[in-house]
């Protein structure tokens, strides 16, 4: 605590000038009824040196140079606390009183004004939690491209605008301006930046930097949208086989070339594949068990192998690659999109992913096979958390049988429709592996 002049103090309240001037001297709180509103602006500017009460715990500080700021004395939490409110000559009396009213009624209820100013010098700008977002989120993400997608979103459509603002100063009306130009023209984009903007925003309201999240008032304001759902790009089942045989006759790498048949023949995802090591091939009982934690579903998945899938390791197996089955240079993943621009080349109607639902259509319209199964196939979970508490299975021997068939219907069709996208100009070949 600063010490006070021994010059006279003004008398400010009580009556009892002796104690309170001794009491003043001493530093201590006078006696007596609390003041309200007892300086004006003309005692400010000729107030001797020493602390003058105003009330609600509000001084003017004036030290022996004559230098005048404002200070105020508050129990903040049970804990008695000063906070210096500003410099006379910018900030007056009753902008002081203001301030302080505040801060006092603050106090009262449980907050710390203090605190307050702590988090509006330390305030990130939206681009910088964002940031912090996505760091914190990066670990728990499956895809190694999400992160890079996530962020290009707003770099695009948000940071433009707010990325500089304080995060605490993020209104609705911004979060408006930001998604109706594509709320309607770009569905799933608008969508996509209204939950990571809402996130950043959650995060923070979890570090008491705002309140509230205008992400969750919008809504009614932009309305309905009409977007028509477009799945991906899929061969109809009887042309499956055409299109693993054009493959085969391209010019891309023989790896590649293995790596699509060995996807269509098990019916898994593109980065399943990519991913596939040789430690989890159990060559003896014909079995690939891929970890939860390379699963969209996070399960440990039993992949049954056809005799045809065995052939293409053996093929594999011969091309190098230590680590993983179909490697490319140094033993490191095939570039994610490079089938997709193969099929696109080739002139085949779809997309990796769009296999499964080829083998979806055929299990379902040429077989028999139980639906379970084929579900389980597709590595799908069960929705129903107590039809998925008894449904502990995960009915191999069954699968077993309809990849066998699978295989066989795909070897039956190999030489059917052959050259059926390819057509007189020539794919140019790819880079190689």
């Amino acid at each position: 605590m600063v010490g006070f002049a021994a010059a006279p103090c003004p008398l400010v309240w009580g009556t009892n000038s002796v104690t309170e001037a001794f009491g003043k001297l001493r530093g201590s709180k006078p006696r007596g009824r609390h003041p309200h509103k007892a300086l004006s602006s003309a005692f400010v500017r000729s107030a001797p040196p020493g602390r003058h009460a105003d009330g609600n715990g509000l001084y003017l500080y004036v030290q022996p140079s004559g230098a005048r700021s404002w200070i105020q004395r508050l129990a903040v939490r049970g804990r008695r606390r000063e906070l210096g409110l500003g410099g006379a000559t910018l900030v007056s009396l009753a902008e002081a009183r203001k301030q302080a009213l505040a801060n006092r009624k603050l106090a009262r209820a449980g907050g710390d004004p203090l605190a307050a100013k702590r988090r509006a010098r330390g305030m990130p700008t939206f681009a910088d939690a964002a940031l912090r977002v996505l760091e914190q989120k990066r670990p728990g993400w499956r895809s190694a491209r999400h992160p890079h997608t996530w962020l290009s979103s707003l770099e695009r459509h948000v940071f433009p605008r707010i990325g500089a603002r304080p995060v605490c100063e993020v209104t609705s009306a911004d979060v408006l301006e930001i998604l109706a130009p594509i709320w309607h023209t770009k569905p799933q984009t608008a969508r996509n930046v209204r939950q990571r903007v809402g996130t950043v925003l959650e995060w923070a309201i979890a570090m008491e930097l705002r309140t509230d999240n205008p992400c969750a008032r919008i809504l009614p304001v932009l309305g309905p949208q009409h977007d028509i759902v477009q799945h991906m790009r899929a061969l109809p089942h009887r042309d499956v086989a055409a299109a693993i045989d054009t493959v085969q006759r391209s010019t891309t790498t023989p790896i590649v070339k293995l790596a699509f048949e060995f996807l269509v023949l098990t019916a898994v995802r593109w980065g399943e594949v990519r991913g596939a090591a040789w430690t989890e091939i159990d060559t003896t009982d014909r079995v690939w068990t891929i970890p939860a934690v390379r699963m969209k579903m996070r399960r440990d998945h039993r992949v049954p192998l056809c005799e045809r899938a065995m052939a293409v390791l053996d093929a594999a197996r011969t091309l190098g690659g230590n680590r993983l089955v179909f490697s490319a240079r140094d033993d490191k993943p095939l570039d994610d999109k490079r089938l997709r621009r193969l099929l696109r080349q080739l002139r085949i109607p779809a997309v990796p992913h769009g296999f499964r639902s080829s083998f979806r259509d055929w299990a379902a319209e040429e077989t028999d096979h139980p639906r379970e199964v084929i579900e389980t196939a597709l590595a799908h979970v069960v929705r129903n958390r107590v039809e998925a508490a008894y449904a502990r299975s995960d009915l191999f021997a069954r699968r077993r049988r309809l990849m066998d068939d699978w295989a066989a219907y795909l070897d039956g069709g190999r030489a059917t429709g052959r050259d059926r996208w390819v057509t007189s100009a020539q794919p140019q070949p790819l880079h190689p592996r």
